[in-house]
């Protein structure tokens, strides 16, 4: 197939997996269901591999940043406040724990140590697969984090929930 209609196919299929997703409820739907759809399309062979137009990228990241910049309200920097402790604290232990795990991956198992550190980077999907992009490894990169970010909005929901409701059980005699 020719490269416009191969990408009209590629927005289809992440436009519907982003709308199916939207009704299962898990947090950020529309970017796990999008990852998916266009991802098993892409994964299926069917398709020539995505042939983007120049630029695109460059506008893909400022959009992103866009939406993400949006979200730092002054609210938000007013929590910041109260929270810059825990802040600090959650970042180096996950940047510490992401460079460990990273390098135990890549010597243990055998990886490519940029991807290995890039996948178990702790940043957001879309961020981490663009500055894998960077390195010519982005694809894996996705993939690693496309597990990652999937089993925790699966996952992580339910163990709130549990730990929330142990929280309001009656105390037991």
């Amino acid at each position: 197939m020719h490269g416009p209609i191969t990408l009209l196919l590629y927005l289809l299929a992440g436009l519907g997996g982003g709308f199916l997703a939207i009704r299962t409820g898990i947090p950020a739907a529309p970017l796990a269901g999008a990852l998916l759809g266009a991802g098993l399309v892409s994964m299926s062979g069917k398709l020539e591999a995505a042939q983007w137009p120049q630029g695109t990228r460059t506008v893909l990241e400022i959009a992103i940043g866009t939406v993400i910049g949006t979200s730092l309200t002054s609210t938000a920097l007013a929590e910041l406040r109260l929270l810059w402790r825990p802040a600090i604290l959650i970042t180096v232990t996950l940047v510490m724990t992401g460079l460990v795990v990273g390098l135990w991956c890549s010597r243990l198992l055998g990886i490519d140590p940029i991807v290995a550190l890039l996948g178990a980077a702790p940043g957001g999907i879309s961020g981490m697969s663009l500055v894998g992009a960077e390195f010519g490894v982005g694809a894996a990169v996705a993939a690693l984090h496309a597990v990652r970010l999937i089993t925790v909005l699966v996952v992580l929901p339910l163990v709130v929930r549990l730990v929330l409701s142990l929280d309001q059980a009656p105390p037991t005699n």
